[in-house]
């Protein structure tokens, strides 16, 4: 763990001469701690051994032990393993292996430079990136233990998802106590919040905002999603142009549910999850139906969920949820105090199983959110929604 007063310490690691040392200049100028420099998986592994650094920059195709083969190593290991920020760049097939990587368990997501005028944003993606990680380091790919769960079924009372189930998760994190509408206690304790209403058979919009360790966490959700699903579903996640129609991809041939990068023009589809596209904004125009924008990022991000949030909530009002997984910031949080005054619902990842506790923090220290669930009981509790 590094400290204020430690350097974080990186492996960098690229096949590329040029690459590693472009990295660690970067790196070393942002007063980072370049402790070795790899030009292949063996290698980087080696040095991971030996210096126990903070962090890695990871290329992904680089020869013998390719990135993807060294993260299921660092996975493998019995000491938590450390964070990864995957320096790729884009083609299809490189687009392909980078959403491999991140569902494996790496940390982020930095595209290679593909011209002088992206050099600047490079820098500051790949330092902004590294500290994150340096900052936040855990056990990131292994499987955490469930936070406990207390289930309180009402209606037929059998679990099989036919009732209507009241779900209270807590997250024990001091001694402080639970308020009686699940409110966050002073000690940082974490409730789920209100029980879900009665009632079912009312289809209901479904919407999924996350940013860094989401691609984990939706091969952890996506998969056990059936189709179809309420009245349609629409994903947010954080990602550069180029990558996000291979995150769709993979996550299509992963379950029953059709999921596709939106294009645009495109109608709410039971059977169908749209997934917003890297360097575009999601919006819905009057009638319900998507449009892509270009308008400037907002709060350096594009897309940016709040605005899909707040269309989708002028949409649909109470038959709208909201679901906020991993990531840093509070993108979503506006959004949601507008799906909250439309009689909506909102559902976040607890703390313990997040990569990042940001976007859901946000949504829970606002008072905002009706159920905090650890990831594997995320895809039951959104199965349920869709359809009360």
């Amino acid at each position: 763990m590094t400290t204020t007063a430690t350097k974080p310490r990186v492996v960098v690691a690229d096949d590329s001469a040029l690459m590693r040392r472009i990295v660690s200049n970067l790196l070393v100028r942002g007063g980072i701690d370049v402790v070795g420099a790899a030009k292949d998986g063996d290698e980087a592994l080696a040095l991971c051994e030996r210096e126990r650094p903070d962090a890695m920059t990871l290329d992904l195709a680089m020869p013998g032990m390719g990135g993807i083969d060294v993260l299921k190593a660092l996975r493998r290991r019995g000491r938590p393993p450390i964070p990864v920020v995957v320096v790729s760049a884009f083609s299809p097939t490189q687009g392909a292996r980078a959403v491999d990587a991140l569902a494996e368990g790496a940390f982020e997501l930095v595209p290679k430079p593909s011209g002088r005028d992206d050099t600047n944003a490079f820098e500051q993606s790949l330092l902004a990136k590294i500290r994150l990680a340096t900052r936040t380091r855990r056990p990131l790919l292994r499987p955490r233990t469930p936070p406990s769960l207390t289930e309180t079924e009402n209606g037929n009372g059998n679990g099989n998802g036919n009732g209507s189930h009241s779900y209270s998760r807590v997250h024990e994190t001091g001694t402080g106590h639970r308020s009686e509408d699940g409110a966050v206690s002073g000690d940082g304790r974490v409730a789920a919040i209100r029980p879900r209403p009665a009632g079912a058979g009312i289809p209901r919009a479904l919407l999924i905002a996350t940013s860094t360790g989401g691609p984990r966490a939706l091969a952890a959700v996506i998969p056990s999603l059936p189709s179809p699903l309420g009245l349609g579903t629409m994903i947010v996640q954080h990602m550069p142009a180029g990558f996000t129609a291979s995150l769709a991809a993979r996550l299509d041939r992963s379950g029953p549910l059709t999921v596709r990068e939106a294009e645009g023009g495109e109608s709410w589809d039971p059977g169908v999850a749209l997934v917003a596209p890297g360097g575009r904004h999601l919006r819905l125009a009057a009638g319900g139906h998507t449009t892509l924008s270009d308008e400037a990022p907002l709060g350096g991000l594009r897309p940016r969920a709040d605005l899909l949030i707040e269309d989708a909530a002028a949409k649909w009002g109470d038959r709208l949820t909201l679901v906020v997984l991993t990531g840093m910031g509070n993108d979503g949080l506006r959004g949601a105090r507008e799906v909250r005054r439309s009689g909506g619902r909102i559902l976040v990842e607890a703390e313990e199983t997040c990569t990042v506790y940001g976007m859901p923090r946000a949504i829970v220290e606002a008072g905002l959110a009706d159920e905090v669930l650890p990831l594997d009981h995320m895809a039951a509790a959104i199965a349920a929604e869709a359809n009360r």
